[in-house]
């Protein structure tokens, strides 16, 4: 099949349509005939999401740093472009190659969260490809990709989703991927089946092929593979951090570098702590001049240190400090998560006070010491006052807080201690403008999952939402306290699905015809919880549904400790034994150290399978050099104008997106920019006029101001270098400091329009009746929403026919357009001329090219 024509496809009428355009700066793009084995890398979920996941990154730049493999990428669309497709009979395609996803050899899905099934479902009905293994086994290769997961959920419980994938891989990718790609070329290139070629798969550890299992406990109905499949574990590899730098403003539009993987703080709630052991830390220089090679070649504002427990990396507040002190001129801000507050500290604040100072979000979890105790958070009132007390004392006067509800053991008076704990920080921790401390609360629902203490916790919806509404009243007498409550059907659908088994695959796919999708969002829970009921009970034989009459819910799971369970046959590396022991030890409020920095809790992990723990130690801190105050801040001592054009496919990125286009582009380069003052300063580049999304341009002018002199040609070709090939700098002219900025200097703007009518139009006549006349008024709204006139035939200067049929023409024409939004807009310049037609005749502007923008001085 051809290439998806994009032209053709998208429009400006599609919402955020650079979402698909896969040439941002940075996509691989290899040679398709090159290679042998063609990957296609799926994040389901909007590109908004997956564009940003640091997994989804590190891989694709994995597998095409591999001979012989290509690796493209794509992600669900959103449901404009979904109705589009189904409607003209198109496939879901790769980003990159624009190819049908049915053209590759091996399609990867991130399983990253239990709710993730449906979209999954509604990608491979959009590329053509059956839903299950039993309907692609017939068929080979080429006819079908093999379908594989990975991430958090494939590997914790994979078998709700058994029926829809080829295999699974089980934990972490960067190693067991290329395995997996030279397994299926040397399969290729010797004619295996489908089913064969799996078997050879099933060699590789780490690769689980679930249509070779049955059962319950599953065992395997094959020779030749394992009885249980060992998850993979790898290091941190920094240097693949950098992946193609998005178009649109992403949910994690940063750098993010991954400092420490794997967590031993052995909180019983927290499955990912339980999964990626054991921990490894990064080398402190190999963070450094990761991130410092990666803000200079990516063009980021801003970075990421990311761990599951980053306070845990030792060497932050030095590599922190490091960071700082290399990037700090740059107007680059450090961005950490959710942060032991038991750590937090003034050298950890010092270089978290970057150009805009982040929200601080710490996660006591539980209300009481007895149930941090229970869930071994390992944290006391003493620590989180010490931690909270420190952010205020270093300028912070809001902080986000973490809790749960539902746990184990927990009583009303827990409950109410999540309130009683917020009131003793604000009234312990006032900023220094002694203020109350403002407090975000979000409180989440506990849902136990597979591989943790707490798997065998059977969860009480209805006590639930009793303990929200306590909560709630509680917060409605606090001040300062703005509290977010996760809605219970999340949490009961995660419970549904994450510690189900096979057979809620038929349900699964059932809730996907019933239309649910985009499962975890909260804009669409109404009407996908109520799919999922509705799945429930035509899959379910006798299925009972709790809850209230016409208030239906799902039902909870639990396990007895002596029940096999589904996930038994994923070997994690942790001991069952050992999580029956960690239960009751809960039961008891008994806690576990942390294996990191204490003795070993004889979980198991550690052996030849999984390593050993990798914990480096702390490095010296060093001095944070001070910030430049007033006078000494860098001033602006040079101003170029770039007049550039805006061609093809660039005409689908908007205003905003297109200014932090030249942001990073400047930054890439190099650039010393100057910026702005005041607490939150920004680049002092600035466009002349923003161009409508769906129109192009052969003359858009932006100013770039710089604090250090640079040669004209130089600047040129080195910011030439930065842009994507359909945004050419035209012209490069240095500009006095002192003159008018291309904003305020601006008052008109050539363009050429292409307009089609369905009856045949006099088009020169019509053009000088338009001439002739003095008044041509047009309606208009403020922006208030409040209607006004204005006179069109004032803000015409020119209007010429370039081109003409009886149904169409190219119309060229001068209008106004200023700083102050006086301007005449091709949509209103149609207008004029169909005022002067009969009503019955309709005009269709097909495209709009801005030819030139002019300024003050040019008369």
């Amino acid at each position: 099949m051809p290439v998806i024509d994009l032209d053709r496809l998208i429009t400006s009428e599609i919402l955020r349509p650079a979402r698909y355009l896969g040439n941002e700066f940075g996509a691989a793009h290899r040679d398709w005939d090159s290679a042998a084995v063609r990957w296609v890398l799926t994040y389901p979920e909007l590109y908004e999401v997956g564009a940003s996941n640091s997994g989804h990154i590190i891989l694709y730049n994995i597998l095409n740093a591999q001979p012989r493999q290509l690796c493209d990428r794509t992600y669900l669309p959103g449901t404009d472009l979904i109705a589009r497709l189904r409607d003209r009979h198109l496939p879901l395609f790769a980003v990159e190659s624009r190819r049908d996803m049915k053209e590759f050899d091996i399609v990867g899905f991130s399983l990253a969260y239990e709710l993730g099934g449906t979209n999954i479902l509604e990608m491979l009905d959009l590329a053509g490809i059956p839903k299950t293994w039993q309907e692609r086994n017939p068929f080979a290769v080429a006819t079908y990709p093999l379908i594989f997961a990975g991430g958090p959920t494939a590997t914790s419980n994979p078998e709700p989703f058994a029926e829809f994938f080829d295999f699974f891989v089980l934990g972490d990718g960067e190693e067991v991927l290329p395995e997996i790609g030279l397994v299926v070329e040397e399969g290729l290139r010797d004619g295996l089946s489908r089913r064969d070629l799996l078997l050879d798969l099933a060699q590789v550890p780490g690769v689980y092929v679930p249509q070779f299992y049955d059962g319950m406990p599953l065992q395997p109905v094959v020779d030749g593979v394992p009885a249980r499949i060992v998850r993979r574990v790898a290091n941190p590899m920094p240097h693949y951090a950098i992946g193609p730098i998005p178009y649109v403003e992403t949910v994690h539009d940063r750098l993010s570098l991954e400092v420490r993987r794997g967590c031993t703080r052995g909180c019983r709630f927290c499955q990912p702590g339980m999964l990626t052991r054991p921990a490894r830390d990064v080398a402190p220089d190999d963070v450094v001049e990761a991130i410092a090679t990666g803000m200079q070649r990516s063009g980021y504002d801003e970075f990421s240190l990311s761990s599951l427990s980053c306070s845990d990396y030792l060497s932050l507040p030095a590599v922190g400090a490091e960071l700082h002190n290399r990037l700090d001129r740059t107007h680059v801000n450090l961005s950490l998560p959710s942060q032991r507050v038991d750590r937090f500290d003034e050298h950890i604040a010092a270089v978290m006070g970057g150009t805009r100072r982040p929200t601080l979000t710490f996660a006591p979890e539980a209300g009481s010491q007895r149930m941090r105790d229970v869930i071994n958070k390992g944290l006391t009132n003493a620590d989180l006052v010490r931690g909270v007390k420190t952010a205020a004392e270093q300028g912070w006067d809001k902080v986000k807080l973490y809790f749960m509800i539902g746990l184990p053991g927990e009583t009303d008076i827990d409950v109410v201690g999540i309130a009683e704990t917020i009131a003793m920080l604000q009234r312990e921790c006032r900023p220094a403008s002694g203020r109350r401390l403002k407090v975000n609360v979000t409180i989440s629902n506990f849902t136990p999952k597979p591989h943790t203490p707490f798997q065998w916790h059977r969860v009480d919806p209805a006590e639930i939402e009793r303990k929200q509404r306590l909560l709630k009243d509680q917060f409605r007498r606090m001040k300062g306290v703005k509290g977010n409550f996760t809605d219970i059907r999340f949490s009961m659908l995660e419970d549904f699905i994450g510690k189900g088994d096979r057979r809620l695959s038929r349900t699964i796919e059932r809730a996907w015809q019933q239309g649910a999708g985009m499962d975890s969002w909260w804009e669409a829970i109404d009407d996908a919880y109520a799919a999922w009921v509705r799945a429930y009970r035509e899959t379910v034989p006798d299925a009972i549904l709790a809850g209230e009459a016409g208030h239906p819910q799902l039902p909870t799971v639990h396990y007895d400790l002596d029940d096999p369970l589904p996930w038994d046959h994923v070997d994690t590396g942790i001991d069952k034994a050992w999580l029956q022991q960690d239960w009751a030890r809960a039961l008891e409020a008994a806690t576990v150290p942390d294996c990191s920095f204490e003795g070993c809790s004889h979980c198991g992990i550690c052996g030849v399978d999984f390593g050993h723990n990798i914990v480096i130690p702390a490095r010296p801190i060093p001095e944070i050099a001070p910030k430049p105050q007033g006078k000494d801040r860098p001033k602006p001592v040079q101003r170029f104008r770039v007049t550039f054009s805006k061609q093809g496919s660039m005409r689908f990125v908007g205003h905003l997106d297109l200014l932090r286009l030249w942001e990073r582009a400047c930054r890439r380069a190099n650039f010393p920019l100057a910026f702005t003052g005041g607490f939150h300063p920004s680049p002092r580049i600035s466009t002349a006029s923003a161009l409508a999304l769906g129109h192009v341009s052969r003359g858009e002018v932006l100013d770039i101001e710089l604090t250090q002199t640079w040669d004209l040609e130089k600047f040129r070709n080195a910011l030439a270098a930065q842009l994507p090939s359909e945004m050419e700098v035209l012209e490069v002219a240095e500009i006095p400091l002192a003159a008018p900025s291309a904003t305020k200097a601006l008052i008109a703007a050539d363009y050429t329009l292409h307009v089609n009518s369905r009856e045949p139009v006099d088009w020169e006549a019509l053009v000088e009746q338009i001439l002739a006349r003095a008044e041509i008024w047009l309606d208009k709204v403020s922006k208030s929403g409040k209607p006004y006139r204005v006179n069109g035939r004032e803000l015409l200067y020119e209007l010429s026919i370039a081109s003409a049929e009886p149904h169409s023409a190219t119309i060229d024409y001068r209008g106004c357009c200023r700083n102050d939004g006086t301007m005449l807009r091709p949509e209103q310049a149609i207008e004029l001329l169909r005022q002067q037609l009969p009503d019955t005749t309709e005009l269709d502007l097909t495209f709009v090219e801005r030819q030139q923008l002019r300024f003050q001085e040019e008369g």
